[in-house]
């Protein structure tokens, strides 16, 4: 057996000054940096009244507004109403790290363990997705800060190097030792790694979303916010949405509201809301931008089952600025969306100790930046479907942390449903098999609590998956990314 030894990242934490962190952290906006602009669009009224539309949308973050768009493509004469509870783009949609993969199933392994006899046409069909929406952002003139230089993953422990060889194909993902990995990027903690140009772009998460709502309502979507709809009812041959203060008798509904309660009950235990956090730098000086390189503004993340989010921003200055999130995924007892924890001070401490470890040479920088949001996840790691009153309503949910890119699949796919013939993507086993529920509390909360300790033990073990993994692996309910 493998003997347990403490990650790279698990020493920094350990190693690295904890005064360090504070001083770094201590100026700290807890806010969205994508969300922290004057730039942000103006509210958009409240529903009240009674109105009648071809299509309703519930929900508006990416989910909904692809299917808004979408809509109107296919027939700009349907009249299409959208709905937020909210604000537009305020929840996952707005608080992300902007990289969209063209990965539908969470990456190619964890679409093998789940749909083995269609993970290689779901690839296909992730790739031509974003194209397409590539396309679409041009198309519409979309300010989203578009990047397309790929993603870097790179290996922090010896183990990975092996991985990272086995993906390389030579053209569009290139195996990279380690001197030509630090030519990319300058840090000794990365041991080699893997350049994956054309599976993954870069965007200003909430810019693409205010783009998405501009050309929603240029091609006549009405757009209400603060309007939750609070329940739906059956009405002969057409739906009925409630808010507080006012109601839509819709021909179909698409229910695009993620991490939220579902609106079909049966589906209330498919997803649990987990915790995601992020820091943003203040600009680097040129000294400091000298010093680690990333002059191709790619994507990188590591490999590690607790993994790291990082990328480059260009600021409205020009300036050039650091995002870096993720490995704590947090999962709190009750499983419902809380803003109590949209913050996380641990969290925000142990990123400041993994970011300068990572970076010993910006060990000065401070963070300008630090916020949380849920993330809506399923027991599979990618998004399920499902259609209810006769045909009338179809939902989409669970795409765990992929929706920038998957959610237009997503929506694409509510709308075939919804027009109620048969074609290639409602034909999908992905589309027709669900997830397996979460179990009630305790035992999602317990679930998940071993599910994250054995995690953190396979990374101590070179990767290897200890008996609770390769049982959850075996039950569909296991997750490799």
């Amino acid at each position: 057996m493998t003997t347990p030894r403490p990650t790279f990242f698990e020493n920094a934490e350990k190693t690295i000054d904890p005064a360090l962190c504070a001083a770094s952290l201590r100026d700290t906006k807890r806010a969205v940096y994508w969300l922290d602009t004057p730039a942000r669009p103006g509210n958009r009224p409240k529903l009240t009244g009674s109105i009648r539309t071809d299509l309703l949308v519930v929900g508006g973050g990416y989910t909904g507004l692809w299917t808004a768009l979408q809509a109107k493509e296919r027939n700009p004469h349907t009249d299409v109403v959208l709905l937020e509870a909210g604000w537009v783009g305020d929840e996952a949609s707005g608080r992300n790290g902007g990289f969209c993969e063209a990965s539908l199933v969470h990456g190619e392994s964890n679409g093998e363990n789940h749909l083995p006899k269609e993970n290689a046409r779901l690839a296909e069909l992730g790739e031509e997705n974003l194209a397409e929406m590539v396309a679409t952002i041009r198309r519409y003139d979309i300010d989203c800060d578009l990047i397309q230089e790929g993603a870097l993953a790179v290996a922090t422990e010896p183990h990975q190097d092996a991985w990272l060889r086995e993906e390389s194909n030579g053209e569009d993902v290139l195996y990279l030792d380690r001197e030509e990995t630090r030519a990319l990027i300058a840090s000794d903690s990365f041991l080699s790694g893997s350049w994956s140009k054309a599976d993954t772009v870069l965007v200003n998460p909430a810019k693409l979303v205010w783009g998405l709502l501009r050309v929603c309502e240029e091609l006549g979507v009405k757009v209400y916010e603060q309007s939750k709809v609070e329940s739906l009812q059956e009405q002969g041959s057409t739906m009925l949405a409630s808010t507080a203060a006012g109601k839509v008798t819709a021909s179909k509904v698409a229910l695009g509201t993620n991490v939220f309660p579902s609106l079909l009950k049966r589906n209330a235990l498919m997803t649990v809301p987990v915790y995601d956090y992020a820091l943003v730098t203040e600009p680097l000086t040129e000294a400091q931008r000298e010093a680690i390189g990333w002059d191709t503004l790619h994507g990188l993340v590591d490999l590690n089952s607790r993994f790291h989010y990082s990328r480059p921003i260009i600021d409205e200055n020009g300036d050039f600025r650091i995002l870096y999130g993720g490995y704590d995924a947090l999962y709190f007892f009750g499983g419902k969306v809380d803003r109590a924890h949209y913050h996380s001070e641990s969290t925000y401490t142990r990123l400041a100790a993994h970011f300068f470890a990572t970076f010993p040479a910006l060990q000065d920088l401070k963070f300008s930046h630090a916020w949380g949001g849920a993330i809506d996840s399923c027991s599979r790691f990618f998004s399920f479907f499902d259609v209810a009153y006769n045909g009338k309503v179809a939902s989409c949910a669970g795409s765990t942390g992929l929706g920038v890119g998957a959610t237009r699949f997503g929506a694409k796919v509510m709308l075939d449903l919804l027009e109620g013939k048969p074609t290639e993507l409602t034909g999908l086993e992905m589309v027709k098999k669900k997830p397996l529920p979460f179990p009630p509390e305790p035992a999602a909360w317990l679930g998940v609590k071993m599910m994250t300790s054995a995690m953190a033990r396979a990374d101590r073990r070179e990767g290897k998956r200890g008996v609770f993994l390769r049982t959850m692996d075996a039950i569909g309910m296991g997750f490799d990314s």
